[in-house]
């Protein structure tokens, strides 16, 4: 709903108990202010949760790059709340069935299923 920690870390939680444990292990974060209240969503998931070094956006490659893609549906600066969660659905979905050379071209919707199957 909002970018304070309390929604944030809220919404972290939540996404976090719907993942096997086995796939979501440790989180980095850059240094913004919304994962303040870390120690809460730890205790909540049992998750790790890392930070980056300032200025150092390559400690957070993958996200980086996500960042790069979504920018070609939601220029920086885009208001969200004018989209509903339907739209934004679909564009994550877009993006997770978009193949990727790191994932020697697989989409990260089969590479997560391909996990999801072997934790079984």
């Amino acid at each position: 709903a909002n970018k304070d920690t309390e929604s944030v870390v809220t919404a972290l939680i939540k996404s976090a108990q719907k993942l096997p444990r086995e796939l979501y292990k440790s989180l980095t974060w850059d240094r913004g202010k919304e994962l303040a209240d870390h120690p809460r969503f730890t205790l909540a998931t049992d998750v790790d949760v890392y930070f980056c070094d300032p200025q150092s956006p390559w400690q957070r490659g993958s996200n980086e790059n996500t960042n790069r893609l979504l920018r070609q549906y939601l220029p920086r600066g885009t208001d969200l709340s004018v989209y509903s969660q339907a739209k934004l659905s679909a564009i994550a979905r877009q993006l997770n069935e978009r193949p990727r050379k790191t994932l020697q071209y697989q989409t990260p919707a089969e590479k997560f299923a391909e996990c999801v199957a072997l934790t079984r």
